[in-house]
């Protein structure tokens, strides 16, 4: 597993969304342009919910992982995958002097596959190069160790097509529905999100590690 992360901070926003304005009109049959800028919110606020439900990246991010210790095994896995690359690897020592490991003492794997995932659910690790091991320096109390990392599918023609339809399923429901919704039709009138929505995401989610 060796997953110790202290924390996820994102550094990069996506520049662009998975959908956009004229796809989430044509499907909710929205005639008016007076809403657009409501529509570029909740589709970002979509394209959230999706990769929280999933635990994906769905267009090109930044991360960055701290963690609080080097793992026992050779393996760091990434969240939030698909991984595009390893930006870098750094880590504070005892005094506050910042290092950073050489690409070379480390591989990057896009698809790997820990035995405590769902086999279908590939992840992306850093292994430990052949012959190498962590940095040996005394390590700051606090979150010394940063991996930061490019994540996402890439461009959104390159998401999924069920992602991006989930993504405007929600769309059209919170545009009709501005109040409070649950996952079920309660006797109270709250409308409930899509079922297809959880349908389109099941094949993509990532099972905790």
């Amino acid at each position: 597993m060796n997953y110790q992360g202290a924390g996820l901070h994102l550094k990069t926003a996506p520049t662009s969304e998975p959908v956009d304005v004229t796809q989430a009109q044509e499907h909710s049959r929205i005639f008016t342009t007076e809403d657009v800028g409501l529509l570029e919110a909740l589709i970002t606020a979509a394209r959230q919910e999706i990769e929280v439900r999933t635990g994906r990246a769905l267009v090109t991010q930044t991360w960055q992982m701290l963690m609080d210790t080097w793992p026992s095994g050779s393996r760091i896995v990434i969240p939030k995958p698909p991984l595009q690359e390893i930006v870098s690897v750094t880590y504070v020592d005892s005094a506050g002097a910042t290092h950073t490991m050489a690409a070379a003492e480390y591989d990057v794997e896009h698809a790997a596959t820990p035995p405590v995932l769902n086999p279908y659910q590939p992840v992306g690790a850093i292994v430990l190069a052949y012959g190498k091991s962590w940095p040996t320096e005394t390590l700051r109390p606090a979150a010394p160790i940063t991996v930061e990392f490019k994540a996402g599918y890439g461009t959104a023609a390159q998401v999924p097509v069920q992602l991006k339809q989930a993504m405007l399923l929600l769309v059209g429901h919170w545009y009709e529905n501005r109040e409070a919704a649950g996952d079920a039709k309660y006797a109270n009138g709250l409308q409930h999100v899509p079922f297809g929505v959880s349908s389109l995401c099941a094949p993509f989610k990532v099972w905790s590690f």
